[in-house]
C-alpha cells in the first residue's frame, strides 16, 4: 500500500483489517476468537500501514479498534512466547517485542491523530497500541490491566512508563496487582482521555470521516460512570511508597480496611520475583523519563524473563493447563535477592533496543 493508495478491506481472515475512508483510515485487530491478541505478523501491519497514512495526505485521523464484542485486545500472544522461551533459544520473542516497543514509541510520536478506541477488555499488548495514542476514548465496557504479575512477567509495552506516571502510587498498585479498571479510573490514571458510550462508537467512527476530530468528541463525548480508586488513593499512596514489596503487602494487612486486605492477597498469589522486578522498573522508570529510555530498559527485562522459571510456568497455570496453581521459583518474595532482580536490568550489549539512541522526535524509525 503506498501513501497516495486508497485501500479496500482486506479478506476476513486477515489478522489486521485495514480501510481508508473519507478522512480518516481505520485499523481493526481481527482475531476476536483469541480477544485480538497480538503477534509479529501484525505489529508489522500496523506499523507498515502507519507508514502509508502518515505520508497520505487525504488521511486526517487514524482510528483503532478490535473485532468482536469481547475487547481492542488482550495483550500479546503469550502462548508463542511460552513455546520460545521453554522450547526455543528466545530469538522470535526478542524479535516480537523490538518492533512492538518500537511500535509502541511510534504511536506515541505519530504527526497525526491516533484514536484508541478502548472498548471492552485492554491488557498488556492492548494498552501498549492504544494507551500511548493522541486520543484514548473508554467506554463504560472499559476493562483495563497490566496483569504480567500474574503470568510471572513485568509490564512492558510502555506500561511502566504510563502507570509510573499516574497520580500517587496508583500506578504501582495497577503494576502489582494486575487489577483491572474502567473507564473513570483509566482517566484518572492518564491511560485514556475521554468517555464514549459503547453504543455510540459506530457512529462516532463513521462521523470522523466526514467531519474534524474536534467537533466529532465534542458531540459524543459523555462523563464516565463513577471509578473507585479515587476514593481508595488515601491507604494505596500510603501502603505502596514502602521500599520493597514485602514491606507493601505488610503495610496493606496492617491497614485493616478489606480492600487492602485483598489487594495485600492478591499479591502473595503473584510471582514473587515479578513482584520485586515491576516495583523496581515502576521506580526506575520516573527517573528515565522518556517513554524511549523506558522501553530501552524494558527490552532489558523482557528479554531476561525468557530465562526466567516464572514465565514459562505463569503461563502453563494461567493459560495453557488453566489450574491456575503456578509454582514460582523462587517462592517466596524473602527468597528473592537484589541480585536476582538487578540480573534483569544488565545491559544486552549489541542487542540493546536502542530506542534512545536512534529517536530523533519524529515518527520515523
Amino acid at each position: 500500500m503506498t501513501g497516495g493508495e486508497r485501500s479496500a478491506p482486506p479478506p476476513a481472515a486477515d489478522p489486521v483489517l485495514l480501510h481508508t475512508e473519507g478522512r480518516s483510515a481505520r485499523i481493526t485487530l481481527n482475531r476476536p476468537r483469541a480477544l485480538n491478541a497480538l503477534n509479529h505478523e501484525m505489529v508489522r501491519r500496523i506499523d507498515a500501514a502507519l507508514t502509508a497514512w502518515e505520508h497520505d495526505p487525504a488521511v486526517e485521523t487514524v482510528v483503532i479498534t478490535g473485532a468482536g464484542e469481547r475487547g481492542l485486545c488482550a495483550g500479546g500472544d503469550i502462548r508463542a512466547v511460552h513455546d520460545d522461551a521453554r522450547d526455543g533459544d528466545g530469538t522470535a520473542s526478542a524479535a516480537f517485542w523490538r518492533d512492538e516497543y518500537h511500535l509502541n514509541a511510534r504511536i506515541a510520536r505519530y504527526p497525526k491523530p491516533y484514536v484508541a478506541l478502548m472498548d471492552g477488555i485492554v491488557m498488556g499488548g492492548g494498552v501498549g497500541v492504544s494507551a500511548h495514542g493522541g486520543v484514548r476514548v473508554v467506554t463504560e465496557r472499559s476493562r483495563i490491566a497490566m496483569p504480567e504479575t500474574g503470568i510471572g512477567f513485568v509490564p512492558d509495552v510502555g506500561g511502566t512508563h504510563l502507570l509510573g506516571r499516574a497520580p500517587g502510587e496508583l500506578g504501582t498498585h495497577l503494576a502489582l496487582t494486575g487489577a483491572r479498571i474502567g473507564a473513570a479510573d483509566a482517566v484518572l490514571c492518564g491511560l485514556a482521555d475521554h468517555c464514549i458510550p459503547s453504543a455510540a462508537l459506530g457512529q462516532f467512527t463513521d462521523e470522523l470521516a466526514a467531519e474534524p476530530l474536534r467537533d466529532v468528541l465534542a458531540r459524543h463525548v459523555q462523563p464516565p460512570p463513577p471509578g473507585q480508586l479515587a476514593d481508595r488513593r488515601e491507604w494505596i499512596d500510603a501502603c505502596y511508597t514502602a521500599g520493597t514489596v514485602e514491606e507493601i503487602v505488610h503495610r496493606l494487612f496492617a491497614h485493616g480496611g478489606p480492600d487492602a486486605k485483598e489487594a495485600a492477597e492478591t499479591l502473595l498469589a503473584k510471582s514473587p520475583t515479578a513482584l520485586k522486578v515491576t516495583l523496581a522498573a515502576i521506580r526506575r522508570a520516573r527517573r528515565l523519563g522518556t517513554l524511549e529510555r523506558v522501553l530501552d530498559q524494558e527490552y532489558r527485562v523482557s528479554c531476561a524473563a525468557l530465562s526466567s522459571p516464572d514465565l514459562v510456568e505463569g503461563v502453563r497455570a494461567q493459560i495453557i493447563d488453566k489450574d491456575r496453581d503456578p509454582r514460582w521459583s523462587p517462592a517466596t518474595l524473602a527468597e528473592v535477592t537484589d541480585a536476582d532482580v538487578e540480573r534483569f536490568f544488565a545491559p544486552l550489549g549489541d542487542r540493546e533496543l536502542g530506542l534512545e539512541r536512534s529517536s530523533s522526535g519524529t515518527s520515523d524509525r
